[in-house]
């Protein structure tokens, strides 16, 4: 099970941190929340990039079964038009031999 971000930018940017006389510089403690928050935002952003790709690369790689039904059918598609042209090279090239013995006689 995947844990879920307990913070997201809002948050961050909106705590409040008590004050005390010995504490944090609160400069420097609001500059590294910017940081902060910038980076949830980018990794959010690629979470949700990542999570489309995701999604396209399923709905364009097709189960097992299809494939190997497309296969099947390229096979025989390419069957089919190898024994057409080898019937088309038997007309044209049967002529072209007929016609040449006759030339030659």
């Amino acid at each position: 099970m995947s844990k879920r971000a307990q913070l997201n930018g809002k948050a961050i940017l909106e705590k409040d941190f008590k004050t005390t006389m010995r504490g944090y510089n609160q400069e420097e403690v609001d500059e590294f929340l910017d940081i902060i928050i910038q980076d949830y935002d980018a990794f959010n952003q690629e979470i949700v990039r990542l999570q489309q790709e995701i999604d396209k690369l399923k709905k364009s790689t097709p189960d097992q079964p299809t494939r190997t039904r497309v296969a099947q059918q390229n096979t025989q598609v390419n069957y089919d038009v190898l024994k057409r042209l080898s019937n088309l090279e038997k007309e044209v090239f049967g002529k072209k031999f007929i016609d040449a013995e006759e030339e030659t006689n």
